[in-house]
């Protein structure tokens, strides 16, 4: 049963109206990302993802990252569309998030404009901003967008969505 689409409101997206494949954009609002006390991630010069269902990723320019705060995991994924993903576990002091951010070093050409940038999971940060407003992780352990009062759903990961 396919889930009903909410009616966005004035200033509002809705992830059903994003495309699959996705598509990627240049994002020029600030983001920001703490862990741990700590600023991890600041940038007005992102990339986000747009898949149907799905709540924008955010992909972080690694000179726009304590790059210090992040150690290689051995973890990989495969992605249809941007292709092999590496992990990186976020290490501050002795605050530990395994896996919790990802990033393509060879992407797919389409998303060839990606290489290197990190995304990081909502959900084991203290906070993700985007342009000041507070992201809400998305639902499910397996997907990292992030929710704002500007995105409408229902998204994928929401309990009732397992045959999406």
């Amino acid at each position: 049963m396919k889930p009903v689409r909410i009616e966005p409101g004035p200033g509002q997206e809705s992830v059903w109206d994003y495309p699959r494949p996705p598509r990627m954009e240049d994002f020029t609002k600030k983001i920001e990302i703490i862990f741990n006390g700590a600023t991890i991630a600041d940038t007005v010069r992102s990339k986000r993802i747009l898949e149907t269902s799905h709540p924008p990723v955010y992909y972080i320019p690694p000179e726009d990252i304590v790059m210090e705060f992040l150690q290689q995991s051995d973890k990989e994924s495969f992605c249809e569309w941007k292709g092999k993903a590496k992990y990186y576990h976020v290490v501050i002091n002795q605050a530990r998030a395994e896996n919790a951010a990802w990033y393509y070093p060879d992407p797919n050409p389409e998303y060839a404009d990606l290489k290197d940038y990190v995304a990081f999971y909502a959900s084991p940060m203290d906070a993700c901003f985007v342009d000041g407003e507070m992201a809400i992780p998305q639902p499910g352990n397996f997907y990292g967008g992030w929710i704002t009062k500007d995105i409408v759903g229902p998204f994928k990961g929401e309990p009732g969505s397992m045959n999406w």
